[in-house]
């Protein structure tokens, strides 16, 4: 199993950097995501470059500013699949968001990485419009 992590500093409040990574339903941080559907704690979508995939929400904690998810269904056999974003407060108007996966089989580490990268991209983007 591989474990991935980043941390990264946004100029924005942990609550403004919550209200977007909690609302489980948006896909507009999400370069390769055009839209997300949501029934109960599975959310499903389309991924370019993957196909469908289908994650359960395991846990979205306001109090914590915590988001756990796993992907249950994808074109490809994953072993085991477990998202872990955490918000905190880095002072006035900033935050961190510490991403943790882990994955397994390793040889999917280097996509799922690249899409946590673009992700973060996306996050930047849409915190700073």
């Amino acid at each position: 199993m591989k474990i991935l992590k980043e941390e990264v500093l946004f100029n924005c409040s942990a609550e403004a950097l919550w209200e977007v990574l909690s609302d489980v339903s948006r896909s507009d941080w999400v370069p390769s995501i055009e839209s997300i559907s949501l029934v109960g704690n599975l959310r499903s979508f389309d991924m370019d470059g993957i196909g469908s995939v289908t994650e359960e929400i395991l846990l979205n904690d306001d109090e914590n500013m915590t988001l756990q998810y796993s992907a249950i269904k994808t074109p490809s056999k994953i072993d085991h699949h477990l998202a872990t974003m955490k918000i905190s407060s880095a002072g006035q108007d900033q935050s961190t968001l510490l991403w943790t996966t882990e994955i397994d089989p390793e040889v999917f580490a280097d996509g799922v990485h690249h899409g946590m990268l673009i992700s973060i991209e996306g996050i930047k983007k849409v915190i700073e419009s």
